[in-house]
């Protein structure tokens, strides 16, 4: 017969860390932070264990559904170790008996913060290589349709396609936010040229 109390233990292994061990090993190197702190001494790097967690958890959370398909994410993957590593001494042993989701929230919001960078940069790219086709010469040679213009091409297409992004590879939902702010910004600054101008005249007037 199976004991009760053994059914109703919480599982604490998360599959591929034990987080029950990895609280231990936190634990004793934050009580080594804390005394290298008080003496002034220099910060004790973390276990090898501790490291290895800290990647594991990073290489299990890329593989979700909402991160597994960016090109990045061996960069997402750093960018979530370093953090860890960066700022594992704010674990509270005393507040907090679960390293693994502290740590898994670490990464997360490094990997948000990682997608918005690539996001930022591939719309600088963008914008950059739409600003200096000019005349549609090089997106025309893209399509490799010399016999059509690059307005002809464009007409065929829907109207939310952009060759640009289809040159650069990149999603349309990642740029439109960005697009969208450049626009509002234009419109700011045209609205502020009217109003300047509509003062100037009104100045001439008197």
């Amino acid at each position: 017969m199976t004991d009760k109390k053994d059914t109703d233990k919480k599982d604490t292994t998360n599959h591929y860390i034990d987080n029950n061990e990895f609280f231990v090993a936190m634990s004793e190197w934050k009580g080594l932070w804390i005394e290298a702190q008080e003496v002034g001494g220099e910060r004790p790097p973390v276990t090898e264990y501790i490291g290895s967690c800290f990647l594991k958890i990073a290489e299990n959370l890329v593989r979700r559904p909402n991160f597994m398909n960016y090109p990045y994410r061996d960069d997402m993957i750093g960018d979530g170790v370093e953090n860890c590593m960066l700022y594992c001494y704010n674990f509270d042993p005393e507040k907090s008996h679960n390293p693994f989701s502290y740590f898994t929230q670490i990464i997360y919001y490094a990997f948000i913060r990682r997608i918005q960078k690539e996001k930022k940069e591939n719309y600088i790219k963008y914008k950059k290589l739409r600003d200096m086709d000019h005349d549609g010469r090089f997106a025309i040679g893209f399509f490799n349709e010399q016999e059509k213009s690059y307005h002809e091409k464009m007409e065929e297409r829907e109207a939310q396609d952009d060759v640009y992004a289809d040159i650069l590879d990149i999603k349309e939902d990642d740029i439109k936010p960005f697009k969208e702010k450049d626009t509002s910004k234009k419109k700011k600054v045209a609205k502020k040229a009217a109003d300047a101008a509509n003062t100037g005249e009104l100045f001439q007037e008197d």
